[in-house]
């Protein structure tokens, strides 16, 4: 595993190589102390650019790149509002597509005052936004859905710049759930509608959204929300309070030059189109499933390993994006990318939410809250079971996991056992990974 994700450091995101122009160019308008924080918050707002094509993920099944959700946690003040200018930039297309819509809208206004009551009224058009506003009902956003799928399937985004304004969004909070839910598995509405036309109303919920949001916001909006799969299905950013440096952090000027570079990389996300398989991004997610599974081994944590899941499903859809943008071939440098989103992602949930997770949390210090604990690691490279036992016991597990553990970590080839000794010693194998 190449990162350690129980400290209260963010994981180190790698030297952006070949393959990764497009995310430095973005970064290029950003304040350094947001480089890390952002980068995960882009692939849902490129994301939403690609239309008429699917990948194969690894088990078989053909995903959209839609359905992204990402969440930048940082404190009041901590230059969150970076982000919304880089969004209108990436979506320039988005607003000329509306005003395009809206202008036919005004037309068509314009045309059907003019006609007499004895004359034929034109009909009225279907207006699709790609880019809504940010106070979007559940009502319009189903309009919308369904107007974007006559229009070709298209996938509108939203930008939410305080977490609260998803419960208008989806209707009521207890509504927050399901929608986002069903946005990130590209379900069906499920609500039909009767019209003067007959029947409509069933569309595919294709939507990325990205929200920003201080930590205490956060954790009350998903206090509810941790184990039913919503929490799983959003990827989180979390940016912790930085030093007092009295320096004001600049922003980019966006210039045109800045703009027409931009502009080459989106183009290759629109005229994507077909199904495609990726196999180094698929060999790379089917080994990180193995990580994750040894991760949760050594520290005995369900809920991390479920976590995981879909960590590791985002992931893999930032990497789709990354492979479009980058011409449709794959890079080590992309790769190690994928691999550093994942991490961040499962890091910032326990950063953010890791005493809320689990049933033997409340007895937890705030330190041993921060992250998943390697039991390994905090083991002497011969060591008994009382010793495991004791560990155990020291951050809140149960002394009864000690036997099921030990045996995991014989079956994983983490230790072997001594009859003569009756003490598990850590196998070099382990101790060179580690």
């Amino acid at each position: 595993m190449r990162y350690d994700i129980s400290k209260p450091k963010a994981p180190t995101m790698p030297i952006l190589g070949k393959g990764t122009e497009c995310i430095k160019i973005l970064l290029s308008q950003v304040s350094k102390d947001n480089y890390e924080p952002f980068v995960p918050m882009f692939f849902p707002v490129l994301g939403a650019h690609i239309s008429g094509a699917e990948f194969q993920y690894p088990d078989n099944s053909w995903k959209e790149p839609t359905g992204m959700m990402a969440n930048l946690v940082a404190n009041s003040g901590d230059n969150k509002g970076q982000l919304s200018p880089l969004v209108e930039a990436i979506c320039r297309d988005f607003r000329q597509h509306d005003k395009a819509e809206e202008d036919k809208y005004r037309e068509w206004q314009k045309l059907e005052k003019s006609k007499g009551n004895n004359q034929a009224k034109p009909v009225e058009p279907v207006v699709a936004y790609r880019f809504p506003p940010t106070d979007t009902t559940r009502a319009g956003f189903l309009k919308n859905a369904i107007a974007l799928e006559t229009q070709g399937g298209l996938t509108q985004y939203f930008n939410l710049p305080e977490v609260e304004m998803a419960d208008q969004l989806c209707g009521s909070h207890k509504h927050v759930s399901l929608l986002l839910r069903n946005i990130y598995d590209r379900a069906r509405a499920g609500a039909l509608r009767a019209s003067k036309d007959g029947i409509t109303g069933n569309p595919i919920l294709r939507a990325c959204i990205t929200i920003s949001s201080n930590p205490d916001s956060t954790r009350r909006f998903y206090k509810y929300e941790l184990t039913n799969g919503t929490f799983g299905r959003m990827v989180f950013s979390y940016k912790p309070r930085g030093s007092r440096s009295g320096r004001i952090p600049r922003q980019g000027k966006y210039t045109d030059e800045f703009y027409q570079k931009l502009d080459e990389y989106l183009a290759r996300l629109d005229l994507c189109k077909g199904r495609y398989i990726i196999r180094p991004l698929n060999k790379l997610i089917d080994r990180l499933a193995q990580d994750m599974a040894t991760l949760a081994d050594l520290t005995d944590d369900d809920v991390l390993f479920e976590m995981s899941h879909r960590s590791l499903v985002s992931g893999w859809k930032a990497g789709c994006v990354m492979w479009v943008l980058n011409g449709q071939t794959w890079t080590k440098s992309m790769g190690e990318l994928v691999e550093w989103l994942v991490y961040r992602d499962i890091w910032s949930k326990m950063q953010l939410f890791a005493d809320m997770l689990g049933k033997d949390t409340d007895q937890l210090s705030e330190v041993q809250r921060r992250g998943p604990k390697n039991m390994l690691d905090e083991l002497p490279d011969s060591f008994g079971q009382q010793q495991l036992e004791a560990l155990r016991t020291s951050i809140g597990k149960s002394a009864e996991g000690t036997s099921a553990q030990l045996r995991q970590w014989l079956c994983r080839k983490f230790v072997t056992y001594s009859n003569q000794t009756g003490l598990y010693t850590k196998t070099e194998e382990y101790l060179n990974n580690a």
